[in-house]
């Protein structure tokens, strides 16, 4: 072989400097996304078990947003009312949420699926947080009448 292509070859694979192996290509380590101890801690004080299968999670918030999860790790505690989601959220409609809701429950049944749908339509026909007070009743009597009726009881006494 020509030492001068050998000497070229030599140099092309060498990543570092003198004394250092030859390689091709320099190798990186990706780093292990491992849970925080701390948090794993707390986990374990909570006493939440694992919920193996869970696809997505959907979580509809206040504002109308749908806050989505792909493939979360689902813990839960049923007896204390805890759940801990783990993955990363995505942020949708709930015109979205609700589409692929249906096409992944459409095979359940017919009940299911118009229980979705009637869901869908309220949430169309609904304007979202102006509707909250709607529940509120109507204050009947002011705090100063209550007192001051108090007051005359204790006169006529």
């Amino acid at each position: 072989m020509n030492p001068d292509k050998l000497a070229k070859l030599q140099s092309q694979v060498r990543t570092g400097g003198k004394g250092t192996p030859r390689r091709k290509v320099v190798k990186t380590s990706k780093p292990v996304a491992k849970e925080d101890p701390k948090l794993a801690s707390t986990l374990k004080q909570l006493n939440v078990q694992a919920i193996p299968d869970v696809e997505t999670i959907n979580i509809f918030k206040d504002d109308g947003k749908v806050l989505g999860f792909s493939a979360p790790r689902l813990s839960a505690n049923l007896e204390a009312n805890t759940f801990v989601i783990a993955g990363k959220p995505s942020e949708k409609s709930p015109e979205q949420a609700l589409t692929e809701m249906i096409s992944q429950i459409g095979s359940l049944g017919p009940e299911t699926l118009s229980q979705l749908v009637k869901m869908a339509g309220g949430l169309q026909g609904s304007s979202g947080v102006g509707d909250i007070d709607d529940d509120i009743p109507d204050l009947v009597a002011s705090g100063e009448d209550a007192v001051d009726s108090k007051t005359d009881l204790d006169a006529a006494d």
